[in-house]
């Protein structure tokens, strides 16, 4: 191991050796270990460090830096400074949208952001992952902490049923992607994303290749909650606490997209035409069904599970686009839509008067009158969301779409345009029920954590869509290693 090793991999070793302590804390720290409060700002300080590491390791790197340590398993460049940056504070919003939650409901708040510590690890392995074993490692570190993290209520029902359904399928969806690892395997004979890309220019057709391809693919389209690999993400996202579904909606999809985009723009595009065609079919169901299904809702965390579902389809028009413009256009959209989901995320936090309210349409009812901001707020989330301009869904949506269309993908693009403006009619229940509809029964379970996530979330939001230049300049350095790489 050199120096150097030890640079490329601080911010995974920081975040580890933090989540471990927060195991630790309570029995160590016995007077003050029970408040929720204390083991808060234990884990900010964690993921607050893990950044401050991140940004140590870029500049130490040089730039674009590669492990030799593991068979070259481990990749520091620009596209994942960028998505572990992203990632971390992701997680450092549902830290916060989580303290008062547990409060309220009494479970450990340690043993909680512990393993949320550990999930956040694996998405930073998983981004620097440029070999498919470390890649799945990282994986199953995310998929095994989120599992009890979704079942974490473990007294409620709801709670419990969630995580044995996310469990099941999960292992179901696992062991299909390290088979189609196996099979990638054995026709290339490495498991390097840049050797397999090497090895397939010098392959025409290979049916076994391809069914490799289909698995690792489907796999990874269950992580993103694409259709037909969806069917967990509406129940799981209603049982599980609401700041981990907070979580599951943000950071966890955009990990999922992130290695998306580095396994099939670093290994597979000399295949393109081969598994492009059964990808577009993927994000134009999921476009579709996610979308229509949504309509239906009364409940707002089952029609937020649909909406992902649709959400999942916009962001798989980028993959497919295969381009410099289209990688980056999956960067800004994973972007905005971590923001503009956590800000209603917080809302819906605000309006809870039992450990799963604050969920139905209803609860909306006359927002405006009793927190005026707020409402303006949800909004600018929601018209974030369905890409309105002047926010800055427009700018993730509009990139999005310039990519398909320049790949030949117009089709898909006319359908993300029709699934917008459907997605608008479910949005819109929401702001007619803020501003058109009576009083709610209950107030606002407004605290400073929430109001903080909120008020970020909704700068950002406005931010980004008055004032993108800047934000996509530094988007596109980022991605440059990746870009450089296709042919």
């Amino acid at each position: 191991m050199t120096w150097n090793d030890l640079i490329l991999l601080a911010p995974e070793i920081g975040l580890a050796l933090g989540a471990s302590w927060l195991l630790l804390a309570p029995v160590i720290l016995r007077r003050i270990g029970s408040r929720v409060g204390v083991a808060r700002w234990h884990a900010l300080a964690v993921l607050v460090a893990t950044a401050g590491l991140v940004l140590w390791a870029a500049g130490g790197s040089g730039g674009v830096a590669q492990s030799e340590m593991f068979a070259s398993m481990f990749l520091l460049d620009g596209f994942s400074i960028f998505f572990k940056l992203l990632f971390l504070a992701a997680g450092i919003m549902v830290v916060m949208l989580s303290t008062d939650y547990l409060r309220e409901s009494g479970y450990s708040a340690w043993e909680y952001f512990a393993l949320l510590g550990f999930a956040l690890c694996g998405t930073l392995f998983m981004v620097s992952g440029v070999h498919l074993i470390s890649i799945w490692i990282g994986l199953e570190l995310l998929s095994l902490s989120s599992y009890i993290l979704a079942g974490y209520y473990k007294n409620e029902l709801v709670s419990t049923e969630a995580a044995v359904k996310y469990f099941l399928l999960g292992s179901i969806s696992s062991a299909i992607m390290l088979y189609g690892m196996s099979l990638i395997f054995g026709v290339t004979g490495s498991l390097q994303l840049t050797a397999i890309s090497d090895s397939l220019g010098m392959i025409v057709s290979n049916d076994a290749l391809m069914f490799g391809i289909i698995l690792l693919g489907a796999g990874l389209c269950f992580k993103i909650a694409a259709v037909p690999f969806h069917v967990w993400t509406p129940d799981v996202y209603v049982g599980a606490p609401t700041p981990i579904t907070a979580f599951l909606s943000t950071a966890s999809k955009a990990a999922a997209f992130a290695i998306f985009a580095r396994i099939f723009y670093m290994g597979l595009a000399d295949f393109r035409l081969d598994w492009s065609g059964v990808l577009a079919v993927i994000a134009a169901l999921s476009m579709i069904v996610g979308n229509l299904a949504a309509v239906t809702q009364t409940n707002v965390k089952r029609m937020l599970a649909w909406s992902s579902i649709g959400h999942a389809g916009y962001g798989l028009l980028g993959i497919l686009a295969m381009s410099a413009l289209g990688l980056t256009s999956v960067a800004i959209y994973m972007f905005v839509y971590i923001f503009a989901t956590l800000g209603i995320w917080a809302l819906v936090l605000m309006l809870r008067q039992t450990t799963y309210a604050g969920e139905s349409i209803d609860d909306f009812s006359g927002l405006s009158r009793r927190a005026p901001l707020w409402a303006f707020a949800m909004v600018v989330f929601l018209l974030s969301l369905g890409g309105i301009p002047p926010t800055a869904g427009f700018v993730g949506k509009y990139y999005l779409f310039l990519a398909a269309i320049g790949a030949g993908y117009a089709w898909l693009a006319v359908i993300a345009v029709l699934m917008s403006a459907v997605s608008m009619f479910y949005y819109l229940r929401l702001v007619v029920a803020m501003y058109l509809s009576d009083d709610g029964a209950g107030k606002l379970a407004s605290s400073p954590s929430l109001s903080l996530v909120a008020g970020a979330c909704l700068v950002l939001t406005l931010l980004f869509g008055i004032l993108p230049g800047p934000m996509i300049d530094e988007v596109t350095r980022s991605l440059h290693s990746i870009v450089a790489t296709l042919r």
